[in-house]
């Protein structure tokens, strides 16, 4: 009886340390970040009105650094956490990419590229689009992230209607050699195991008659 309660204490101060912890993160809302703060630019190894960036072969150079402006959240800055974002024409019908203002429930920039320390000069990298990225339309958003790892501010190389400086992406398609050297090797390995199998099994037959 007493570990039953002592289990039934346990689940409930779990329970409750979640509540509260959710409770934390819904009161995290985009709105509240510091809009601007960081000057975020992109410039695509290939660029023009109907070039279509490959996955896993094209780079985007990334500038980011602190605004012109200044931020008032300055001193709060420890991290920078820069990621690729999904711009509204390929949110459409697709939930799980779904911009939320909650931050924890936002699904709208799920790449990560990089995150450095913070450093107010201007702050560079050259990154090959990774190979899983999906077809779509593009955007780089920089969260500026405190000591709690809590976003407090951000910047992005977009407008606020996420219309102007996106690039397009294609996702890479078919079968890779090595996946198919893989599966022949495969498939050779299984036909030479079936044919031993038999061999083995013969060869017991026979010698079962013998006797």
């Amino acid at each position: 009886m007493a570990i039953h309660k002592i289990l039934f204490a346990s689940l409930l101060i779990f329970s409750l340390i979640q509540s509260i912890h959710g409770a934390e993160k819904k009161e995290r809302l985009f709105k509240d970040l510091e809009k601007g703060s960081l000057e975020v630019t992109t410039k695509p190894s290939r660029e023009g009105p109907d070039v279509v960036l490959d996955a896993g072969k094209d780079k985007i150079s990334i500038t980011w650094k602190l605004s012109s402006t200044g931020s008032t959240k300055e001193a709060e800055f420890k991290t920078i956490k820069v990621k690729l974002c999904y711009a509204p024409p390929s949110q459409v019908d697709r939930p799980w990419r779904k911009t939320h203002d909650e931050l924890f429930k936002d699904k709208t920039c799920p790449h990560k590229i990089v995150a450095k320390p913070y450093d107010k000069t201007t702050q560079s990298i050259d990154w090959t689009l990774e190979r899983d990225i999906p077809t779509g339309t593009y955007f780089v958003r920089a969260y500026a992230v405190d000591a709690s790892g809590h976003e407090v501010a951000y910047g992005q190389s977009t407008d606020d209607a996420k219309k102007l400086n996106l690039f397009n992406v294609q996702a890479i398609s078919g079968r890779h050699a090595s996946l198919d050297i893989a599966s022949i090797c495969f498939s050779v390995f299984s036909v030479v195991a079936l044919v031993v199998f038999f061999v083995n099994e013969k060869r017991k037959a026979k010698i079962e008659q013998s006797k």
